[in-house]
């Protein structure tokens, strides 16, 4: 049995680290094969007990250093942030979460910090700043339009662009646009919906209105993109995986002097025709490798929506795979069957 004691810089950083109703600490626990509780002590001062295997203690306190980094940041310690952290310590990747240190690079209207949380989401950050076109896909949840419509408010407030183009292809998910009320806009708002609540939380809504009547935002579908040439502009395209492979052709030829464009979508949900490939796979298998152009992949586990989200997509990955080996089998069978008849 090992027993280790962790300082902490006051009670309420133990607070935040162990949880609401200690739901943290539990999950520490259960992943590590420790007991943890909180002491305190005239000399010592606030601190954390370890008891249990050495090697679940080290890990367990290697997990608990870097919460407390984060708890002493003001950062708000969710159950996604705490999951995260023991997966990488498990894993052995501890160094890579020393790269996460407070790296604030926008304040939301509301005063919260932007910044990376997972390691795959700061590389993709990376990406943004140092290459003109990055092509992005991965799951929901990872914060793929997020970061990047944070991304192209901070090139905006810091004058490196004059304007900020957001647009998706308005492809019909189970519903006929024809049926839904009002004009052309009426119906093609719902389309765009996520990308106006991410600037409204950036900038406000009072703000992100005045900047739309202004045009120095500018919220469209992508057809609206053709002949256009995109000058001094941070361009996004979400939900990309519904472009066609011509539409994604014609949409990155509209780079300008002066421009950034930002492509992400995910693979998986996909809302094209039967037989229509998806204009963003092709970008990814097209376009990597080329100088000025990164692509970026997320995975599961750089999801930070609610918990349940990452283990919904792994079951769905789950079954696509079980699906496919399936299908596998039975052409393989279905040969063998002719084979022999022959």
């Amino acid at each position: 049995m090992t027993q280790k004691k962790i300082l902490t810089p006051s009670s309420e950083i133990t607070r935040r680290i162990f949880g609401s109703f200690d739901s943290h600490a539990r999950r520490l626990e259960e992943s590590f094969g420790i007991r943890m509780y909180n002491t305190a002590d005239a000399s010592d001062g606030d601190c954390i007990m370890l008891e249990g295997e050495s090697d679940g203690v080290r890990r367990c306190a290697e997990a608990i250093d870097y919460l407390k980094k984060v708890a002493a940041l003001g950062d708000e310690l969710t159950d996604q942030s705490v999951d995260y952290v023991i997966r990488m310590v498990s894993e052995g990747a501890t160094e890579q979460l020393s790269e996460l240190d407070d790296d604030c690079f926008l304040v939301t209207a509301r005063g919260k910090p932007v910044k990376a949380k997972t390691v795959g989401q700061k590389k993709y950050v990376e990406a943004i700043r140092k290459n003109t076109i990055v092509i992005c896909a991965g799951p929901a949840g990872t914060g793929k339009t997020y970061l990047a419509v944070a991304m192209a408010v901070k090139a905006l407030r810091a004058h490196e662009i004059s304007r900020i183009i957001l647009t998706r292809p308005a492809v019909e998910a189970g519903e006929k646009l024809g049926f839904l009320p009002g004009d052309l806009q009426s119906k093609i708002d719902p389309y765009l919906r996520p990308l106006y609540d991410a600037l409204y939380e950036m900038m406000g809504a009072e703000n992100v209105s005045r900047l739309i009547e202004k045009m120095t935002i500018e919220i469209a579908p992508l057809a609206y993109m053709r002949g256009r040439t995109l000058d001094d502009s941070f361009i996004i395209l979400d939900e990309a995986q519904n472009t066609t492979e011509e539409q994604m052709k014609m949409f990155l030829t509209r780079l300008g002097s002066g421009s950034k464009i930002v492509v992400t979508g995910d693979l998986t949900q996909t809302d094209l025709p039967m037989g229509k490939r998806s204009g963003l796979a092709a970008a990814v298998k097209i376009l990597s490798g080329i100088e000025g152009i990164a692509v970026h992949e997320f995975t599961e586990r750089d999801v930070v929506r609610h918990r349940l989200v990452q283990r919904i997509i792994m079951a769905y990955d789950r079954y696509e795979r079980e699906r496919k080996t399936r299908t596998a089998e039975r052409q393989s069978d279905t040969k063998k069957f002719r084979a022999a008849r022959k």
